[in-house]
């Protein structure tokens, strides 16, 4: 064996220990990689070496959500994760990863869709979907076995209502999927508000910040996503087809309103997401007022529609 096929082999052997580490703790039968004289690299349905090592280092920056996990013909684990492994209000980044359970390699070829988030409104009797990211992509070329999407809840669970969600995977043509678990929703510590609502005419849409949790002092990049109710209700809400603009207005309502100079009014990109720049010159509770406008330049929804003069439309940040 000549020397880089011997490093290529070490290299896979670790592996093997990491993934199993990696798994030792689903419920899904995961089993140790036994490398008979064959790499990763000649499972051609699974990573390289190194691109393995990279997703299991992402991994390690996210926890799992044992109840959207599932099993796939009985040959394929796939498993979900988040920051927490938990959800709050508002945005969250769902990422997915599917594995051989013969021998814990990963997967690139696999789709996630169909993300179905459902609340049950126990006194109203009446059901209710949220704002969801579309198909699950690969977001980075160094994690291509990682597929991420999103949902931004509208309300935590409590008495009043319950969620559960569903989506559907393919794994190598394989195909499966969860359609309904019980999940909870937590809500987000007082400060922080990262989905409002605006309606325009009879047409209800929702704005997801994304991440504020990351910010700091300073200069960042903000954002957002904007979401149109459906009807049914029931059905996930997709990014709306209106292209807004969207002012802001930062202001510490702890420190007489004063607001920050530099910042950037969010506008569409081409992956349907919302970005600007916000300036928050340091710490503290931060609301961002926000102006919406049409394409034509129209203030449809928040602006001076107080008798304070800052808008009724905010997110909250505490940084």
């Amino acid at each position: 064996m000549n020397i880089t096929k011997n490093i290529t082999w070490v290299l896979a052997v670790l592996l093997g220990t990491v993934f199993t580490s990696c798994n030792s703790n689903d419920d899904f039968g995961s089993q140790a990689i036994e490398i008979p004289g064959i790499t990763i690299d000649g499972d051609i349905d699974c990573c390289s070496a190194e691109e393995a090592l990279q997703v299991y280092r992402f991994l390690q920056t996210v926890k799992i959500i044992p109840e959207l996990s599932t099993v796939v013909d009985g040959q394929y684990n796939v498993f979900a994760y988040s920051k927490t492994g938990s959800f709050h209000t508002g945005y969250n980044e769902i990422f997915f990863v599917a594995t051989k359970k013969k021998n814990g390699n990963y997967i690139k070829n696999f789709n996630i869709d169909g993300l179905s988030p459902l609340m049950l409104m126990v006194k109203m009797n009446m059901k209710h979907s949220t704002p969801v990211g579309g198909k699950a992509e690969s977001f980075n070329k160094d994690y291509l076995a990682v597929k991420r999407t999103w949902v931004s809840f509208v309300m935590n669970s409590s008495e009043a209502g319950s969620w559960t969600l569903g989506y559907n995977v393919s794994v190598l043509g394989n195909k499966g999927g969860i359609e309904a678990k019980d999940i909870v929703v937590d809500a987000l510590p007082e400060g922080q508000q990262w989905l409002k609502s605006f309606k325009v005419g009879d047409d209800t849409y929702y704005l997801s910040l994304v991440n504020p949790i990351d910010w700091q002092t300073g200069k960042n990049t903000i954002t957002a996503y904007v979401s149109k109710k459906n009807t049914p209700a029931t059905t996930p809400y997709g990014l709306a087809e209106q292209q807004f603009s969207i002012e802001i207005d930062p202001r510490m309502p702890d420190m007489g309103n004063h607001t920050s100079p530099d910042n950037v009014a969010l506008t569409r990109q081409a992956d349907g997401s919302y970005q600007g720049t916000v300036n928050l010159t340091m710490t503290g509770r931060w609301r961002i007022h926000l102006a919406i406008k049409d394409a034509q330049g129209n203030v449809v929804a928040g602006g001076d529609d107080l008798t304070d003069g800052f808008s009724s439309i905010y997110w909250e940040v505490t940084i």
